[in-house]
């Protein structure tokens, strides 16, 4: 018997992966990350502006300010070594020469007029031929507030040391009392940014098991090939060669996508000319050491192998459920209609996971939590947030299999009833009808 079970495993299985789906899709996973880890690049080589500093040009009317005004821009945070966002010269022409030159097309200069005010001590204008971006306004309009609160301050009779200590900022030392709670903001960030990038392909992942375990089962029930098989091999053998095999499937289909952001990462290494893969290292650097002042850091060894067993549990479960309704379907109309709620309770899932910050000690979703097919992904957040101890996400693990229990005794007993069954009612109909059935 394991013979057949591990050949009927290995069709399903080469039935997908050989499959032209299966290879469009992943061509298409390819390209969509490489095109994402490359998107600067890719700009700048149709023509785009990307990493193109901003040319400012300062029309210093007061004679005493451009120049801090200059140093200031030159300093920003957004200057760096590898990127230049801001180029800063001064102009000797007059205003209405430099707007003559700005109206000219191509013409991306910004140009700043600084002048006296006898009320505000200084005013200015931002002229340009086309708008500029947000982010380019605030920081000018930071920077030349910043210039006229010291030029101010010096137009008092203030010396020198004085207007330094009042222009600089204030020390802040920042003392949390609060020990007992393990979200912070270093966890806040590390829930924002790193944990999203973990869960998708979790949920991608499921997405696939459940398409790849329904639909073909539904395809053998629609060409009628699931006679001749259940002629040769128990329905409980059929069934296990499902689930193996869209586990398995899952399971390469994860590896897949881990090799693809591999690539992309080299490609940018490669195109960019910058040691990206140690720019990310010091990203997971940065990461852990967040996680190290919060104190979850010393969980990580015991909490890394709960949430992979959780993921394994929920993917057994989707299985099972995706199995025994795809049984009861004819047509592929059908397994659409079975397909939908699962999708709906799996993207639940995600989105109480991504917002489980927002719902700091509510009873209902530690609840939730506990709810099998959502808790694989909202448990590990709540408990990376502290909203849930280590005891809970054990009961998160033991449902799910008490779940998968109950999947064994009785939906079995509708898998059997159901892969033979063609009967043309509707499908919520006629899976009442097999739920109802004694003999079963």
């Amino acid at each position: 018997m394991s013979r057949k079970f591990w050949y009927l495993t290995k069709m399903s299985l080469f039935k997908k992966v050989k499959s032209k789906w299966f290879l469009g899709v992943n061509i298409l996973f390819a390209l969509l990350i490489i095109f994402l880890c490359n998107i600067d690049s890719l700009i700048t080589f149709f023509g785009g502006d990307f990493d193109e500093g901003s040319q400012i040009v300062i029309l210093d009317e007061t004679k005493e300010v451009g120049s801090s005004l200059k140093s200031l821009l030159l300093s920003s945070e957004y200057n760096t070594d590898d990127n230049t966002r801001y180029q800063v010269s001064f102009s000797s022409k007059s205003l209405d020469d430099e707007k003559k030159l700005l109206n000219k097309e191509n013409d991306n200069r910004i140009l700043i007029v600084l002048e006296k005010d006898a009320t505000h001590y200084l005013k200015a204008k931002i002229i340009s031929h086309d708008k500029i971006s947000s982010l380019d306004y605030q920081i000018l309009v930071q920077n030349i507030n910043q210039v006229k609160s010291a030029y101010a301050l010096s137009l008092s009779n203030i010396n020198p040391q004085e207007l330094e200590q009042i222009s600089s900022p204030v020390e802040i030392e920042r003392e949390v009392l609060s020990t007992d709670k393990t979200a912070s903001e270093n966890m806040d960030l590390v829930m924002n940014t790193v944990f999203p990038i973990i869960i998708m392909p979790v949920f991608m992942l499921t997405i696939f098991l459940v398409q790849m375990i329904g639909a073909d089962i539904c395809e053998e029930k629609s060409t009628r090939s699931m006679e001749v098989i259940i002629s040769n091999v128990s329905a409980k053998v059929h069934f296990a060669s499902k689930v193996v095999a869209a586990n398995l499937f899952v399971l390469i289909q994860g590896c897949l996508l881990f090799l693809f952001v591999l690539c992309a990462l080299l490609i940018r290494n490669a195109l960019v000319g910058k040691n990206t893969l140690s720019s990310v290292s010091t990203f997971v650097k940065d990461i852990l050491g967040g996680l190290a002042t919060t104190g979850f850091i010393d969980k990580l060894w015991y909490f890394i192998p709960l949430f992979l067993l959780l993921i394994i549990v929920s993917f057994i479960a989707y299985s099972f459920l995706a199995g025994i309704l795809a049984s009861i379907t004819t047509n592929m109309e059908d397994f659409q209609q079975i397909q939908t709620p699962m999708m709906i309770i799996s993207l639940l899932g995600y989105y109480l996971s991504i917002m489980a910050g927002a719902f700091e000690g509510s009873l209902f979703i530690r609840i939730l939590s506990y709810v099998p097919f959502i808790s694989s992904l909202l448990s590990p957040a709540l408990f990376i947030l502290g909203q849930i101890s280590l005891l809970d996400v054990f009961l998160s693990i033991l449902i799910t299999l008490f779940v998968i229990f109950l999947f064994l005794r009785y939906g079995m007993r509708i898998y059997k009833a159901g892969i033979l069954n063609y009967s043309n009612e509707k499908i919520w109909t006629r899976f009442a009808k097999t739920i109802r059935n004694k003999d079963i």
